[in-house]
């Protein structure tokens, strides 16, 4: 075999159509060898010679994609110094675009003795862990592009490869499961028909199967345990391991641009597969141990964790920065992703121990013209000191809000003194966001996500009913701010299921009138159930996993999401690009509010109104002729008004409509109890009653009298119709 002095960049391993140059970067390193794997696990070391800047680099010419590859890196083992190097453990090469296999839970993975951690074990790990593998970087995008939709015009799905399709009837059961499934047409033409604009995929970096989840025959489902930054999940590959995984990847992603969905990953850049001081040695931790994590200062033998999972990555090193950058690029460059949500992302915010919002993560986003132009949501808290930030992050980012799903989730099971938080919330958190110069853009909306309950448990269940978890039923979140309607999980009470039915459509109406960026979790519009079970990381099973076999109730579910979603989409009123201004908030005060909060007496709701605790009703008038927001030609937007009715008390309310100023005539569009008819009408100043726990949208089309606008000088284009 010929051996080439090979290039210090780019790190990894690169295919370049001939042969594969090789880099990996060690600071602690005295050694390091490159070892191929054949297809019969027979191993061949390379003494790689050439180091510049602390990187190992060698060029093979006759490697070509499909080679599986590993490193051994020899040097200090000496744990209480933070260094941790172990040649007999075959490493994977941070950078691999690829990896095959699954590592075991045998003893060669770790550099102890479970008997005695104070001994040093040294059983080799190449049979037991995972491989690196070349891949190709060729495929043919076409002509692929980004659907690029605007933050206000976003609506997220977030979804699990396998959870979506595994049960899906019109997909081959050969290839449920897989990314090839994620892009089948039968996915694609339910999130088409739904009306959302991107998935959120939950992690699909190469993650670890945990060796306690294993001993108890269950699974890591989620997939929150990333150990290739670079690599796309092996398990969801229909076709193979040594590389198709990424091709398929690709595909999916293609197929998805082609219906005009954005693809979002939900990334894991906080911590690694490798855990505390008493993990397993499977890539960083014997490459650079130092380096890569954060251990604390007066003992570095241990691991600094603010993620509850065992360790943190040191994003103050340039390497680890440059990891992760380079990670992120690839993503969008190679793999054509359009954004990411970063789990746990005060932790990436940390550089001692504190959260610090112009920390050099943050910074080296911002300046980066590739990174810098996708979607970046944070996940933004952590088990850290300090680590509940949201509202804290810089103006490129959006949150996850969980003020909003707090308070909506509070609102809607009738708790007191509410009204105010709530009214904050639909008008997209400028409390939280406005100070920083963020538009409403930077709350991420949502009522439920993979972590907690499903939208139909959610009203459903009283307490989390985890034991398929084997743990006691004592994991997952306890104070889940839900409600089970009358009967804990499931009956035959047509009342309690009815009532079900009603607060879950309130829910999900709420999320899509609310200014911000909703997202739905998968399942949630067919009304999917966990059977109570609110910590389901680790159950790849039908607990977990989308029925497809929608009973009437699931139908009618779908039916009123794609219904919201729609309505969203059709009136931007509910999708502001800048926060709503009320009544006088104009420069010279003399403006209409373009929201306004009504009583259910149709006025304006006074002091007594906003601070009596008991008061859960209300109405929401959106003006669509109030200082309409200008499009790309320098026109104004005319959209209908509407009056949102929010009945959140258990019993029937007298709803009186606004006089006439505010609309002569009204038309039902949604809502959920039954008592209105689609498209009737109502005449400004109408009573109607409302039944306890419901919610209902009226619009009207612009009136001819609209208000005036600040005098710019110059005279307006006629407006354009939403």
């Amino acid at each position: 075999m010929q051996i080439w002095t090979g290039q210090a960049y780019p790190l990894g391993a690169t295919f370049d159509g001939s042969g594969t140059n090789f880099a990996l970067y060690s600071e602690v390193a005295e050694r390091v060898e490159l070892c191929l794997i054949d297809e019969d696990g027979a191993e061949r070391r390379i003494g790689i010679t050439e180091v510049d800047a602390y990187v190992w680099h060698v060029y093979l010419p006759s490697v070509q994609p499909g080679q599986r590859y590993g490193y051994r890196v020899h040097g200090p083992y000496d744990p209480a110094a933070g260094h941790r190097c172990d040649p007999s453990k075959l490493l994977l090469d941070p950078y691999a675009k690829a990896i095959a296999g699954m590592a075991s839970n045998h003893p060669s993975l770790y550099s102890y003795s479970f008997e005695d951690p104070s001994e040093r074990a040294a059983e080799d790990s190449a049979a037991h862990t995972m491989h690196s593998v070349v891949v190709s970087p060729f495929f043919d995008w076409g002509n692929d592009h980004p659907p690029a939709h605007e933050y206000h015009e976003t609506v997220i799905y977030e979804a699990h490869v396998k959870g979506l399709t595994m049960l899906h009837p019109d997909i081959d059961e050969n290839i449920r499961g897989t990314y090839v499934a994620m892009g089948h047409p039968a996915i694609i033409e339910h999130l088409r028909e739904l009306g959302v604009t991107a998935v959120e995929l939950m992690p699909v970096h190469q993650f670890v199967q945990d060796g306690h989840l294993v001993e108890k025959c269950l699974r890591n489902y989620w997939g929150y345990n990333t150990i290739g930054f670079f690599a796309p999940h092996n398990e969801y590959s229909y076709a193979g391991e040594t590389g198709q995984q990424v091709q398929e990847f690709k595909q999916m992603v293609k197929n998805l641009h082609e219906a005009d969905i954005e693809v979002i990953l939900d990334v894991v850049y906080n911590h690694t597969a490798e855990g505390n001081h008493l993990g397993p040695t499977l890539c960083f931790r014997g490459i650079d141990n130092a380096a890569y994590y954060r251990l604390v200062e007066d003992d570095r033998a241990h691991y600094y964790d603010t993620t509850g999972t065992g360790n943190s990555l040191l994003m103050r090193t340039p390497h680890v920065l440059q990891l992760i950058m380079d990670s992120l690029r690839y993503w969008v460059s190679e793999m054509h992703v359009d954004g990411f949500r970063f789990d746990l992302a005060s932790t990436l915010a940390r550089e001692l121990h504190e959260v610090d919002r112009l920390s050099a993560f943050f910074d080296i986003i911002q300046q980066d013209p590739i990174i810098s132009q996708v979607k970046l949501i944070a996940e933004p808290w952590d088990l850290g000191e300090g680590g509940y930030q949201v509202g804290g992050f810089p103006p490129l980012w959006s949150e996850w809000n969980g003020r909003y799903r707090d308070t909506v989730r509070d609102f809607h099971r009738s708790e007191p003194g509410l009204i105010g938080d709530f009214t904050s919330r639909l008008a997209g958190s400028s409390d939280l966001y406005q100070h920083t110069g963020r538009t409403p853009i930077a709350s991420i909306n949502f009522v439920t996500a993979h972590d907690g309950f499903t939208l139909r448990d959610l009203v459903s269940y009283n307490d989390r009913h985890n034991e398929a978890n084997g743990e006691g039923g004592r994991d997952g979140e306890s104070h889940n701010r839900s409600w089970n309607s009358g009967a804990e999980g499931a009956t035959e009470d047509e009342a309690v299921l009815a009532l079900r039915a009603r607060r879950a459509k309130n829910l999900m109406a709420t999320l899509l009138v609310s200014q911000g960026v909703p997202m739905i979790l998968h399942g949630d519009e067919i009304g999917r159930t966990q059977g109570g079970n609110n910590n389901t990381y680790c159950q790849d099973d039908e607990i977990s996993w989308v029925d497809w076999d929608l009973d009437a109730e699931g139908q009618e579910m779908l039916r009123f999401t794609r219904t919201m979603i729609a309505l969203r989409q059709s009136h931007p009123i509910f999708r502001r690009r800048r926060f709503l201004q009320g009544a006088g908030d104009g420069e010279d005060g003399s403006l209409r509010g373009e929201v306004e909060w009504l009583g259910t007496d149709g006025a304006p709701m006074t002091g007594e109104d906003w601070s009596t605790a008991q008061n859960k009703c209300l109405t929401m008038f959106l003006d669509g002729s109030a200082i309409p927001e200008p499009n790309l030609r320098g026109q104004r937007i005319e959209d209908d008004s509407a009056l949102v009715m929010f009945n959140a008390s258990g019993n029937s309310v007298d709803f009186t409509l606004p006089p006439a100023d505010h609309g002569s005539e009204w038309r039902v569009t949604i809502g959920t109890g039954d008592t209105l008819e689609v498209g009737a009408a109502l005449a400004a100043g109408a009573t109607i009653s409302r039944p306890g726990h419901s919610l209902l949208v009226l619009l009207r089309p612009p009136m001819d009298d609209t208000p005036d606008h600040p005098d710019t000088g110059e005279e307006d284009d006629p407006p354009l119709r939403a």
